[in-house]
């Protein structure tokens, strides 16, 4: 099986989150696929809690060993396509780039951010929900 994951849920595996397991148990055996973006948004997440002092540096660059652990197949998106999504859906180019390789990918997708899940299910994609 073929999934999306979006970048909510990697930094909910990576900081140990309560999700975690569910998280670990839904991926166990799937293909984890996501837009290139979400390579970036992961720094940019790391990056963010740097700057509030929510993490050090060294715990930083541990979180991104860890993530670089996962195996994730990244995955070109049409521009063309994602901006179509986020005029239709209203939403951001980051959450259209995940609906839009779903799409492509004819699979479903792995997210926690409850806005990005409404807009996949507005878009016809299926969406793997996980609860803490």
């Amino acid at each position: 099986m073929e999934l999306v994951i979006d970048t909510s849920a990697l930094i909910a595996v990576i900081a140990n989150e309560p999700e975690k397991p569910a998280l670990v148990e839904q991926t166990t055996g799937a293909v984890l696929l996501a837009p290139s973006s979400v390579h970036w948004e992961i720094g940019n997440a790391f990056s963010a809690m740097l700057k509030r002092d929510r993490i050090t540096l060294a715990q930083a660059q541990s979180a991104l060993a860890i993530y670089q652990k996962i195996p994730i197949r990244f995955l070109d998106v049409e521009l063309q396509q994602a901006l179509t999504l986020s005029a239709e859906l209203g939403i951001y180019a980051y959450d259209a780039y995940l609906i839009a390789a779903a799409q492509s990918q004819r699979c479903a997708l792995l997210a926690l951010d409850r806005g990005l899940i409404h807009a996949a299910r507005q878009a016809g994609i299926s969406v793997v929900e996980v609860g803490s």
